[in-house]
């Protein structure tokens, strides 16, 4: 193991066993150094590590302290590699995605209130009367996080958070199939949000299910480019 690699386990190892808590401010270098067996410049180089995965904060002219570890943050940060995916490897989180909608959709009618089903209508109005790629990419995404969050998992909506956002990048609506699709797509968010207004879990997670499906198979057959996104 590397002297990176070792900085890094030690810190983890720390905070893993509860030497260091959420909120604990690390000991000094040298203490570290020591403990750890490394230099000073590997231990530096691992703090930089974690801090660029939300494990730890670096506040300036106070040190480096343990983050609160929350579940979402730590989840998000996946997104620094989840977002240089392939389409082929983003294809293969399809089945989680399926699995993880269904059951934001399924948590959600358990929990949504008559003001959020109203604010997913209009967002579904918007959606249907744009034929604007862009737009249809931004509201699709808002409609989808919504219930997300309205599922009340904060782990689970960052988790799709960062899924969708990779597959964003895959503009099945510039495609030549993009009316059909558009006719599909609309009448799958339609379904979802039945399910929502009848509070009913089977309904709501089938449609979120069949809903995801139907993108897959889209990307699947049409394997578009990916592009930047800039919303």
């Amino acid at each position: 193991m590397g002297a990176l690699d070792t900085a890094v386990h030690g810190l983890r190892a720390l905070i893993a066993d509860g030497t260091l808590r959420p909120g604990d401010r690390l000991p000094s270098e040298g203490e570290l150094c020591e403990r750890l067996g490394v230099s000073r410049g590997s231990l530096r180089e691992g703090i930089r590590m974690l801090a660029a995965l939300g494990v730890l904060e670096t506040r300036h002219g106070s040190g480096s302290y343990v983050s609160d570890l929350n579940a979402g943050d730590l989840i998000g940060s996946l997104s620094l590699t989840v977002g240089l995916l392939p389409l082929d490897s983003i294809l293969e989180l399809y089945e989680l995605r399926r699995a993880l909608e269904a059951h934001a959709a399924a948590l959600a009618t358990a929990r949504i209130e008559d003001a959020a089903l109203a604010e997913l209508d209009e967002l579904l109005i918007e959606l249907e009367g744009t034929e604007d790629d862009a737009e249809v990419s931004r509201l699709d995404h808002l409609f989808h996080m919504r219930i997300a969050e309205i599922a009340g998992n904060s782990a689970l909506a960052s988790l799709l958070a960062v899924f969708r956002a990779r597959s964003r990048a895959y503009r099945i609506f510039r495609t030549e199939s993009a009316a059909e699709i558009k006719v599909l797509s609309d009448a799958g968010h339609r379904a979802i949000l039945r399910g929502l207004e009848s509070r009913d879990p089977v309904a709501a997670s089938a449609a979120a299910a069949g809903h995801v499906a139907q993108t897959e198979y889209w990307l699947r057959r049409l394997q578009p480019d990916a592009i930047g996104l800039t919303d």
